[in-house]
């Protein structure tokens, strides 16, 4: 079996892969900003390689030589000064691919929620991003600082919100309880997976599963939906466009889509498209330069 392409949305917490339009699989967070080229070859030879390619692919007897065509890496931390490191480290693993491309996951975002035509574009996953998009560039971009300085609308700030809220006692009398028991947590605990323990932000942001289930609590819902009216006048209101719909990818924008929508509608503005994920639509390639 000859592999023609293989497109990658890589975030802070998870990379998803898409070979030749069809197969899918995922793999941990590739992020050139916080990981060393040992870290990225590793999860590139162990888990892309040898884990899944090898392993979903072991009926075709498959060998690297295969893969010719192309790999369009979109991911977070992809900066500018980042895109030729990234073509390397892949291209080291894989040496026989004609053209390897590795962009921003803002640009891939934007190629996937509004193809050739122009629009506003979305990330709300671990991480927080946006941009305004012309159909072919990110022609403005509102720094989205992290999660300590910013992200805001991020499954991190909510996580974030979410015990700042818990343990300052704004929530119902047991929801502490109910939450420390489901986790076997303390707010010792807590503090040292925050302050003390790596990778926090994506600590924070696996709390989105037990936000959305505690919805039903009027002053969770609130916290929610405030995450995201902070995220459309920190990082959208800059654009001046409410004439455009607020497009978005990334499991936060999917799971919390009605969260979003009330505060887009609180700010005056309207939803676009909203995708778990930018490869649930036709592969990038199409919208290639």
């Amino acid at each position: 079996m000859n592999i023609d392409t293989i497109i990658a949305d890589s975030g802070s917490t998870k990379t998803d892969w898409l070979v030749n339009g069809e197969l899918r699989f995922t793999t941990q967070g590739i992020n050139p900003i916080h990981q060393d080229d040992d870290t990225i070859l590793a999860i590139l030879r162990d888990e892309l390689l040898e884990k899944n390619l090898k392993t979903h692919l072991s009926n075709f007897k498959f060998q690297i030589s295969n893969l010719k065509s192309q790999i369009l890496f979109y991911g977070s931390g992809v900066r500018p000064d980042q895109e030729e490191r990234m073509v390397q480290l892949l291209a080291t693993v894989f040496p026989h691919v004609e053209h390897i491309e590795a962009k921003s996951d803002m640009l891939g975002a934007a190629r996937a929620l509004c193809g050739t035509s122009p629009g506003m574009a979305c990330i709300l996953g671990t991480g927080a991003n946006s941009c305004l998009y012309d159909g072919h560039d990110i022609i403005a971009n509102t720094p989205p600082m992290g999660y300590i300085l910013g992200d805001e609308g991020s499954g991190a700030v909510m996580g974030k919100l979410f015990l700042n809220a818990l343990y300052k006692n704004r929530l119902s009398e047991n929801a502490k309880e109910k939450f420390e028991q489901r986790f076997n947590i303390t707010i010792a605990d807590v503090i040292d997976r925050v302050y003390r323990q790596p990778m926090a932000n994506r600590w924070l942001a696996s709390l989105c599963p037990y936000i959305h289930e505690q919805l039903d609590q009027s002053a969770v819902e609130q916290l929610v939906v405030a995450n995201f009216r902070n995220f459309i006048t920190c990082n959208l209101a800059p654009y001046h466009r409410t004439d455009l719909p607020i497009n978005a990818v990334g499991s936060v924008a999917f799971f919390f889509r009605a969260q979003l929508e009330q505060a887009a509608a609180m700010e005056g503005y309207q939803l676009g498209t909203i995708l778990r994920s930018p490869l649930d639509v036709e592969p990038f390639s199409a919208n290639k330069p």
